[in-house]
């Protein structure tokens, strides 16, 4: 069985091509899917990937500018 590994927000944000800050804004106001492990966000990559592709990382709603 082929496990996908769970990623930390570094690795997203490198996954994607954007900054961690980044992905702290989408995590508080877009939804991106994410658990919360500790302290620690962790993601899988292919959710991620899906949410993206979906095209909720282009959303704009009224707690974003």
């Amino acid at each position: 069985m082929n496990r996908e590994p769970w990623s930390s927000v570094e690795e997203v944000a490198e996954h994607l091509g954007i900054k961690r800050e980044t992905v702290y804004v989408w995590i508080e106001r877009k939804g991106i899917p994410a658990r919360k492990v500790g302290r620690l966000w962790k993601f899988k990559l292919s959710e991620v990937d899906k949410w993206v592709n979906s095209g909720k990382a282009g959303e704009r709603n009224a707690t974003t500018s």
